[in-house]
């Protein structure tokens, strides 16, 4: 298949993912249920005092959500990436843009890409490319949207259920090491909804990562997304695959604790975000939620969201007795049922 075949390929394969997550229902269960938190009945905090900013990559984030890494390069999806970046800038929160590789090989298709930083010019906008990638084309990558960091994705279960997906993985973990040591940016390791687990967390911190976003099992099924673009093969047999989210992030703090960890995966709620950063995650990160807010209500519908989001963060934090997000972590939770029961066997 020639150069610009594989780009048409790229491109209608982009805007067809956004069409069918629209469609798509969710995985559901994220784990984030089987976490408890408690009720501090003297919180000794003012409601108005709360401070949801911290600081992310050295800067000074708005709250712990991040728009996460959604899509790009057609342009259908430049005017997503736009309203996208206007809603990171408005609330001064990280923006993720989706894998840049249809346009490492087509300059015409950086534009949905670099609108990302013409829009947001000081906050902070992390670059996407395959793990799979050359170190050039991560250059490339960071370059074309002066990225404060970049992600490399890691999506076996999504490209071995696509007909013109990738077939070889090996040497991920070697291409992985080699970029982080010489890497101008932080390096963040990404999965894309099916979650990375204690073993593959150590290898990744035995290499040099520092930064990893879980992609958790419970928001968009890409398994079913691309189930139901191959004509040729059922792959039904996978729609349960999947680390829980917040399983997953469990097992990537117990793998080191020097890890800053990104919590992502069905993260829809308040709750679920104060639960993730009270088990030890840095930020979360969030896309099908906005997205699916941003297409369904339109802009005006998508801030509202990440208000209430932000809104009710507050909220869970007084009924917690802390008024800044880094308190959050030395706050105790508790595990129950059957997340309770894979950690005992895991852990303990």
């Amino acid at each position: 298949m020639n150069r610009e075949n594989e780009n048409k390929i790229r491109a209608a394969r982009k805007d067809e993912h956004i069409k069918l997550f629209m469609k798509s229902i969710s995985a559901k269960d994220n784990g984030f249920k089987d976490i408890v938190l408690q009720n501090n009945a003297l919180p000794e905090t003012d409601f108005d005092n709360i401070n949801t900013e911290l600081v992310f990559l050295n800067k000074i984030i708005g709250m712990p959500v991040m728009i996460n890494a959604v899509t790009g390069g057609t342009d259908y999806t430049y005017d997503i990436n736009k309203q996208l970046a206007q809603l990171s800038m408005t609330y001064n929160i990280p923006m993720a843009v989706g894998s840049q590789t249809i346009a490492l090989h087509d300059l015409s298709k950086q534009e949905g890409f670099k609108i990302v930083r013409e829009i947001n010019k000081s906050g902070i906008v992390i670059a996407n490319i395959s793990a799979n990638s050359s170190y050039e084309s991560v250059c490339e990558a960071v370059e074309m949207i002066s990225a404060d960091a970049i992600q490399l994705h890691l999506n076996t279960a999504q490209e071995i259920c696509m007909c013109e997906g990738d077939r070889s993985f090996k040497g991920i973990l070697s291409n992985i090491k080699n970029i982080v040591h010489i890497s101008k940016v932080p390096v963040i390791v990404k999965e894309v909804g099916f979650g990375i687990s204690y073993e593959t967390a150590k290898k990744l911190h035995n290499v040099g990562v520092k930064y990893i976003d879980t992609g958790g099992k419970g928001g968009t099924n890409f398994v079913a997304i691309e189930d139901f673009r191959n004509k040729d093969l059922d792959y039904s047999f996978l729609k349960h695959w999947g680390i829980p989210t917040a399983l997953s992030l469990i097992e990537c703090k117990h793998a080191s604790r020097d890890l800053h960890i990104i919590c992502s995966g069905g993260i829809t709620k308040a709750e679920e975000i104060v639960k993730a950063i009270t088990m030890g995650a840095a930020i979360t990160g969030i896309s099908g939620l906005i997205l699916r807010e941003l297409l369904e209500n339109g802009y005006d519908g998508a801030k509202a969201c990440i208000e209430k989001l932000q809104y009710e963060m507050k909220v869970f934090m007084l009924l917690l007795g802390v008024d800044e997000i880094e308190k959050l972590s030395k706050t105790n939770y508790l595990l129950k049922g059957e997340l309770l029961q894979i950690y005992k066997q895991k852990f303990i």
